[in-house]
Formats: C-alpha cells, structure tokens, sequence
C-alpha cells in the first residue's frame, strides 16, 4: 500500500502533467478574444465560398476528434504523462487556431449577417473547448465526472453547428428574420392570453364589505385601457405581418451575387433586428397599471422601426413592382393604429 508520502508525490507529479493544460486555457482564451474583437484578414487570393466551407467544415470535424481525444485521455487510470499531456494540448490548440484562421478567411463583402453567424459558432466551438480544459483541470485526478461528459459533449454540439449554418448572405438574413418572426409571434400569443385572462377579477363584487371599495386596480385594465389596447395589438400584428412578409420576398427574390445585394440584405436584417425588442417594450408596458403615456412613446418607436422596415423592402432587390402592394397596404396599417393611438392618449401629453 502507498504511503502518504508516495501519494503526496504521486499527486504532485499528476499536477505538474496537468501543466500544459494551464498554458492551453491561457492560449485558447487569447483566441476566443481575437475570435470576438478580430477584423477579417486581407487575402491576396480571390475568395471562394466552396472553398470556405469547406475547410471551415474539416476544422470543426477535426476539433471534434481532438476533444474527444483529449477527454479519453484523462478519463481514468493511467495518469497522463506530462509528454502526452503537453502533445494533446498543442493539438488542440492547432485545431483551434485553424477554426478560427478560416473564420477570418470570410470577408465582410460577403455580408455581415453571415460573417456574425458564422463567428456566433466559431466563438462556440473555442468556448466549448475552453470549458472541456477547465472541467478536465478541477476534476479529480483518474476519474472521469459528469461534468467532463457534459463538457466534451458541449463541443461535438458546437463542432456539428457547421453543417446548419446559412451557405450565403441570403440565406442567413433569412434565417435572421425567420428567429425575429418567431420572438414577435411568442410576444402576440402572450399578450392575447394576457387579454383574456385579464378581465376585471373584482366585476362580480360591488364593493368589499370591511374596505367599502373594489380591489386594487392595479391588477386589471380599465374600459379606456382596453380601447387603446386594441390599437396597440394592431401595431404588433401589423409587426408579425411585416416580417412575415419581408421573410417570403427574401426567400423568393433575395440574392447574393453582388455587393448591392449582400449590402441591402444586411440593411433590411440591421432595421428589422430592431423590431423584436421594441415589440417587447411596447408589451411590457401594456399590462396594468397601464401608463399611457408610456405606451404611446412605445407604440411610436415600433412604428417608426416597422416604416424604416417597409421603406428600405421597397427599395431594394427583393421587391419588384409585384410585391409592392403589400408594402402599401401595411405601411396604411402601420399609421392608422398609430393614429388611434395618438388619439387615445392626446390627453396625456
């Protein structure tokens, strides 16, 4: 049996292993912030779009084996010797920094909707491995734990990313307005169900006997409440509507061949990110108490953001002369619940 000074030696010897791993979290989070911060490389080569995913795709593939492997390689007895320890751990850091030297292959040319996406997976892929070292150094020695599992899975689920990314400008502004409709859709069915469920809890009760008044109104929306409401779902349906419809045309005539193109895709994504959280503000500030002014002020910035929407749809590629008169007719709808509202609340201002 060991004696504790052979096991004190015996630990010691397995930390001093661990050593490269310290070295490879340092290295791997300078990369991570270069990932984050870093400007698109200036090539001297033509760029080819077959060609970046293509290799962007073996990074990833190759990044999965080496976490994998380095995993395997401290999931129980033997010990890692320091000579192994220090070879997995520039391996890892070669497939790393490969993932991110093609990452910055990607010119902005070709769309910064793209490029953030694809830099949103690459940030995924570094931090997953980030944390597989992190988990790997706190765990105890020759034992494989939970948290290494979860950890190692972590990264295969970010190295797999690659193969669901949007190919090209198009398709990620697309994909962009496809999670944009979706937050607005969730916002609408909950401020219907809110609407619902919101009558006067007190209309049944006069007044309370011991108090001599109805309860606290705080909690449900007066009649007046209600009429301005109404217009303000009409603003939010107006909302689902429009990005419903920018989505379909983006699908349809949306292209990627020139820098125009890439150039007013990226417009239409920067104005219609906007309109998902204004969408939330105006909800948040419908429910009671209500304040009025507050919601008109609300209502106004989601206007402006759903006009801004419309206008530069209009103008750019994916809208021919065809598809011009739902733009028309939304824009009408925009102002006519705007106008409700201003006429509601002019007795607030």
């Amino acid at each position: 049996m060991a004696t504790v000074a052979e096991r004190g030696e015996a630990a010691s010897g397995a930390m001093e292993a661990r050593e490269p791993l310290r070295d490879l979290r340092v290295a791997l989070r300078a990369v991570l912030a270069r990932v984050r911060e870093g400007e698109p490389g200036e090539s001297r080569e033509p760029f080819e779009l077959p060609r970046f995913w293509d290799a962007l795709g073996q990074t990833f593939k190759v990044t999965s084996q080496e976490a994998t492997k380095l995993s395997l390689a401290f999931s129980g007895p033997p010990l890692t010797s320091a000579e192994d320890c220090r070879k997995l751990s520039e391996d890892v850091q070669n497939a790393i920094l490969a993932v991110a030297t093609v990452y910055y292959w990607l010119p902005k040319g070709q769309g910064i909707t793209l490029r953030k996406m694809v830099r949103d997976a690459t940030t995924e892929v570094v931090e997953g491995m980030i944390q597989l070292t992190e988990t790997i150094l706190s765990a105890p020695l020759e034992s494989l734990s939970q948290e290494q599992l979860i950890s190692t899975g972590g990264v295969w689920e970010a190295c797999e990313q690659v193969s669901n990314l949007p190919r090209d400008n198009q398709a990620a502004v697309a994909s962009a307005l496809s999670t944009c409709l979706g937050v607005v859709k969730d916002a609408l069915e909950e401020m219907e169900h809110a609407l619902v469920e919101g009558q006067d809890p007190y209309s049944d009760i006069m007044e309370d006997e011991e108090l001599g008044f109805r309860g606290n109104r705080d909690t449900y929306w007066s009649e007046a409440d209600r009429k301005l409401l109404s217009s303000c779902m009409g603003l939010m349906k107006a909302s689902k509507a429009c990005l419903k419809k920018v989505l379909g045309v983006v699908k349809a005539y949306g292209k990627a061949d020139s820098p125009e193109q890439i150039a007013q895709l990226d417009d239409l994504a920067d104005i219609a990110n906007e309109i998902s959280p204004s969408v939330d503000e105006l909800a948040l500030s419908m429910y009671p108490p209500m304040n009025q002014l507050a919601v008109r002020l609300n209502a106004a910035k989601l206007a402006s953001v759903l006009k801004k929407v419309l206008e530069i749809t209009k103008t750019s590629h994916v809208c021919p002369p065809s598809e011009e008169g739902w733009v028309q007719f939304l824009t009408g709808a925009v102002d006519h619940n705007m106008n409700k509202i201003k006429n509601f609340t002019q007795g607030q201002l």
